[in-house]
C-alpha cells in the first residue's frame, strides 16, 4: 500500500499486535513506542543470527541497509533512496547537518520556543563557531495559539535568516507548525530549512516534496515503532558534497568488495550514504527497523492519524467541558497534543490519580500531553476521561 494513495480502508484497534499488559492505559507514544510483536521477533531473530556469524554475508552488510532506505523514502515520498542516511540519534543527524552549513555573524537562526534538545544545541554550536545568532519565537498565550505562533515563526524569518530549523508538530503539547508555509518562506530568503520529524513521521503523512526540507532527521523508536539506537535522515542536495562525521569503510565507493578494501578509496557510494553511522549494518537493529516500517506503510500514517481523531473526539469534548484548554484541530496533531490545566490546579493530585489507574501520559508544566496509536482503545480513553471528571475538581480545592 502507498502511503500516498488516496481512500482507505478505515484501521481499526492493532492492539493484539503489541504486548502492553492488560488494565494498564499507555497514552505515552511521544515517550517511546512499545515495540510491536512482528518488530521484537525481527530483534530475536537478529540475535540468533549473530550467534552463528559466519552466515552473515558481505551481501547482508548492504541489502538491508537499502531495503530500510527504500521503506523509509517510501513512507515520506523521497523518490530517491539513496538521499536517505542510517545514523544513531537525532543529535548525530543535526550535528552532521551543521558541519556542513557556514552561516555568517550577521545571520540567524530561527527556531521556536522550547524546541526539544536534540533540534536545539547542533545550532548553539553552530551560532557560537559562525558568530551567528538564535533567534527564539516565543509561543503566544491565549486563543487560536497555534495559528498565531505560526504567524510569528514566518514573521521571523527575513533577510538575515542563514538557517530555520523546525518541527511539525511541537514535543511538548502537539501544536503543528505549517511546515510547507515555513518552507516557502525560508527558500524566499535563501535559508537552509531542517526539520526534526521524530514526533510526527509515522503518525502524521509527511511529503518531502510538499516540504522541501534540505534535511529531515527522525528517531526511529517513537512513532515509527522502531528499535532505540536508529535515525533516519533525508537529505537533499544541499548536502551532496559534504564531510560526514565519520569517515567509514562502508561509505567509500566499492566498498561492497570485501577483499579490496585496503585499497583506499576517497570518493563516497553515490547519494548520501557517505553520511551513514560507522556500523550501520547491524544485524539486530536494520531487520527491526525494516519491519517496524513495514508495519507504518501498512497502517498509513493517514489511516493513523484518522483513527486517533476519532478515539480521541469526546475525550477532547470532555477535557473542554472541564475547563481544559485544548488548541484547535487544525493546529494540533490527533496523535499528540496537549491539555492545559486550569489555574489553580494542583499537577501533584492529578499526577498521582493517573498513577493510581495505570494511566501513562506526561504531564509537563500545565499541560497533559496525550499522546495515543494504533494500540489504544475506547477503554483507554474512558480511563482517562474518568480520571479527569473525577480529579480535577479536587486538584483545583487544594492547589
Amino acid at each position: 500500500m502507498n502511503e500516498q494513495d488516496g481512500a482507505m480502508e478505515p484501521l481499526s484497534c492493532q492492539r493484539d499486535a503489541f504486548s502492553l499488559p492488560a488494565g494498564e492505559h499507555y497514552l505515552n507514544c511521544a515517550y517511546m513506542s512499545p515495540l510491536p510483536r512482528r518488530v521484537e521477533a525481527a530483534g530475536i531473530g537478529g540475535v540468533r543470527r549473530k550467534r552463528v556469524p559466519h552466515r552473515i554475508q558481505p551481501r547482508d552488510f548492504f541489502e538491508e541497509s537499502d531495503r530500510v532506505r527504500t521503506l523509509f523514502a517510501r513512507l515520506i515520498g523521497a523518490a530517491d533512496p539513496k538521499r536517505i542516511a542510517l545514523m544513531p540519534a537525532v543529535s548525530y543527524g543535526m550535528a552532521t547537518i551543521a558541519q556542513n552549513l557556514a552561516l555568517r555573524p550577521d545571520q540567524t537562526i530561527v527556531i521556536v520556543e522550547e524546541q526539544f534538545p536534540s533540534n536545539v544545541y547542533a545550532w548553539r554550536r553552530l551560532a557560537q563557531d559562525s558568530g551567528a545568532a538564535i533567534r527564539t519565537v516565543p509561543a503566544p498565550d491565549g486563543a487560536d495559539r497555534g495559528a498565531r505562533w505560526n504567524e510569528r515563526v514566518l514573521d521571523a524569518i527575513d533577510g538575515t535568516t542563514g538557517l530555520v530549523a523546525a518541527a511539525p508538530v511541537h514535543w511538548a503539547d502537539g501544536t503543528r507548525f505549517d511546515l510547507e508555509a515555513i518552507g516557502r518562506r525560508a527558500r524566499d530568503v535563501g535559508a537552509a530549512f531542517v526539520v526534526d520529524g521524530t514526533q510526527s513521521v509515522g503518525a502524521l503523512p509527511f511529503d518531502v516534496t510538499a516540504v522541501r526540507p534540505d534535511a529531515l532527521v527522525c528517531a526511529a523508536y517513537k512513532w515509527l515503532f522502531g528499535p532505540y539506537g536508529i535515525a533516519l535522515a533525508y537529505l537533499g542536495p544541499r548536502f551532496d558534497e559534504g564531510q560526514p562525521l565519520e569517515e567509514t569503510w562502508i561509505g567509500r565507493r566499492g566498498s561492497e568488495h570485501f577483499g579490496g578494501l585496503i585499497e583506499y578509496e576517497d570518493a563516497y557510494q553515490p547519494g548520501v550514504v557517505r553520511y551513514d553511522m560507522g556500523e550501520r549494518s547491524n544485524p539486530i537493529l536494520l531487520p527491526m527497523t525494516a519491519t517496524a516500517l513495514e508495519m507504518v506503510l501498512d497502517w498509513s500514517p493517514t489511516r493513523i492519524q484518522a483513527y486517533c481523531e476519532q478515539l480521541t473526539a469526546g475525550l477532547v469534548a470532555t477535557a473542554q467541558s472541564l475547563g481544559l484548554r485544548v488548541e484547535a484541530s487544525a493546529w494540533r496533531g490527533a496523535h499528540l497534543f496537549g491539555l492545559r490545566l486550569p489555574a489553580g490546579v494542583s499537577n501533584e493530585v492529578l499526577q498521582a490519580a493517573l498513577t493510581e489507574q495505570q494511566i501513562n501520559v506526561s504531564v509537563r508544566g500545565s499541560a497533559i500531553r496525550i499522546a495515543p496509536n494504533v494500540y489504544n482503545n475506547e477503554a483507554d480513553i474512558a480511563a482517562l476521561a474518568d480520571v479527569l471528571q473525577q480529579t480535577l475538581p479536587a486538584a483545583a480545592h487544594t492547589a
